[in-house]
């Protein structure tokens, strides 16, 4: 039995979703260690095979990192946003206390891929005043206002509600947004794609 399937996850699995079972079978074994006979000696030898198993993942997951270079929390949300893991990403985003002009440009991404543009031009807004000489952040918000400028002067609506009706989230409207559509990945969303490669 190898680590993960322990730990009852994926190789695949990020490092919270493994700090999650990891905590979910620790309290579960902590609990059934003290019934009586042999169901409590097997919870107490699954308890110390479970602690072994995170504790070798996340030491592997750490030389990984650092034959990859020292990928930082920031860099696995942009995999997170590269994968189309939206929720993922954001909290991932979420969990920062420190927040840098990139964490703003990737909030600025996650907020782009949802279609909410003004919050997402307010993002790249703030990477810029905390750091005004990144060409990146630069190109990415003239692009963007130039997209909310055309879709002004056709008369395309932009999405300010984080919670937009379900007609919106399934593609309604669909002829009154074709023209800004061809706009958008023409010009903007490939820009946002190679978020993660512009490093």
């Amino acid at each position: 039995m190898t680590n993960y399937e322990i730990l009852q996850v994926s190789e695949n699995a990020t490092d919270e979703e493994i700090k999650e079972a990891y905590r979910a079978l620790k309290m579960k074994y902590n609990e059934e260690r003290w019934q009586d006979g042999e169901a409590g000696n097997q919870a107490a030898r699954m308890l110390e095979k479970v602690d072994a198993a995170y504790e070798e993942i996340m030491r592997e997951r750490r030389e990984k990192r650092r034959e990859d270079g020292g990928k930082s929390a920031l860099d696995e949300v942009a995999d997170l946003i590269r994968a189309g893991d939206l929720s993922g990403a954001q909290s991932k985003l979420d969990g920062f206390n420190e927040r840098s002009a990139e964490w703003h440009y990737l909030q600025s991404v996650v907020f782009y891929k949802k279609n909410w543009i003004n919050e997402s031009k307010k993002q790249l807004e703030i990477a810029m005043q905390l750091d005004g000489g990144n060409p990146k952040y630069r190109e990415a918000y003239e692009k963007l206002r130039a997209r909310a400028d055309y879709r002004g002067q056709t008369g395309g609506a932009e999405h300010t509600d984080p919670n937009p009706t379900a007609d919106e989230q399934m593609g309604g409207n669909w002829c009154a947004n074709c023209a800004s559509f061809c706009y958008t990945f023409l010009c903007v969303n490939c820009l946002f794609n190679l978020c993660c490669n512009c490093r």
